[in-house]
């Protein structure tokens, strides 16, 4: 089984920056895409970002500029930088992991429990 586990979310005043991260554990082969996610109240969720395992990234528009994703291929980590925040970033983050695992032949899809992010004007 393939566990994934974020961490570092929390309060944050408008224009402010915070970081997420975010460790897969378990019968980990390779990983191939890792993202973000976000989902507000009421809101369907979201993709913010994504990076390949050769570290191509990619963002949702709302979050260019200001958010940076990262890996760790060695520690099987991925981080969201988050800057100059607004509160319309105020969201559930999630972690996401595209996960080969050991011994298998094709890649499954995996998700974090989430962590609450809250940007107070």
């Amino acid at each position: 089984q393939v566990q994934l586990v974020e961490s570092g979310g929390g309060l944050v005043q408008a224009g402010g920056s915070l970081r997420l991260s975010c460790k897969a554990s378990g019968i980990i082969g390779s990983i191939n895409v890792m993202a973000w996610y976000r989902q507000a109240p009421g809101k369907q969720r979201e993709l913010v970002a994504t990076i390949t395992s050769g570290g191509s990234t990619n963002y949702a528009d709302p979050v260019k500029g200001r958010f940076t994703i990262s890996r760790d291929n060695d520690k099987n980590t991925v981080n969201l930088q988050m800057t100059s925040m607004k509160p319309e970033d105020t969201a559930v983050y999630y972690c996401n992991a595209d996960v080969i695992r050991i011994g298998a032949f094709r890649s499954n899809n995996y998700w974090g429990q989430g962590t609450q992010v809250t940007v107070s004007s």
